[in-house]
């Protein structure tokens, strides 16, 4: 992972002690610039109002919780970035928890209590292995299949990589058929 001194971070968190602890731990890793929301309204409100590279929010506030945060972030018509990565960031480390973050649009999923070495984790892969987004009749967001299983045969499995969804690190095919690809390649 490259420097992350012109990165914009946003922490929506409702818990100003946490607040700190990331922030300590991403000026550790080089950021500048990093905003803070306490709640998700205010975090919507940075989005639109400030370039926001990587967002990271607390499962669990007040009025609107992480997850409501991503979805609206997400699906919203007026969603300031629909794109921008999230990491989760929370105590519930639950299955049924990481679940519903993935599937309302979170990138990264990260335990409290964190630290920098998880952290750091979680702030790479967003950097340096982006998912392409899928858009379904329910879903949007960062592709939830980080890898293309050869075994599976059930009903959405996919025909190789399309145009638009290259694995990570893959270079998108051109147009103008610049190369054999195999369309079966693992991520």
């Amino acid at each position: 992972m490259a420097t992350l001194e012109r990165v914009r971070f946003l922490i929506v968190d409702d818990n100003a002690h946490m607040i700190n602890i990331v922030k300590t731990i991403l000026r550790g890793f080089g950021a500048k610039h990093i905003f803070e929301s306490r709640d998700a309204t205010e975090g919507l409100h940075s989005l639109k109002h400030d370039a926001i590279d990587i967002v990271i929010t607390d499962y669990q506030m007040e009025v609107l919780d992480g997850i409501d945060f991503i979805k609206l972030l997400r699906n919203s018509s007026d969603s300031p970035n629909r794109y921008v990565p999230v990491i989760m960031l929370t105590a519930h480390s639950e299955r049924s928890h990481v679940e519903q973050a993935r599937d309302a649009g979170a990138n990264e999923f990260c335990c409290k209590p964190v630290t920098a070495l998880e952290l750091r984790r979680k702030v790479a892969a967003v950097i340096d292995n982006p998912r392409p987004f899928i858009k379904t009749g329910n879903y949007f967001g960062p592709d939830r299949r980080r890898k293309q299983d050869r075994n599976y045969n059930g009903p959405e499995r996919r025909e190789g990589w399309s145009e638009d969804h290259q694995p990570p690190n893959r270079p998108q095919r051109r147009a103008s058929g610049g190369g054999d690809m195999d369309d079966d390649n693992e991520a």
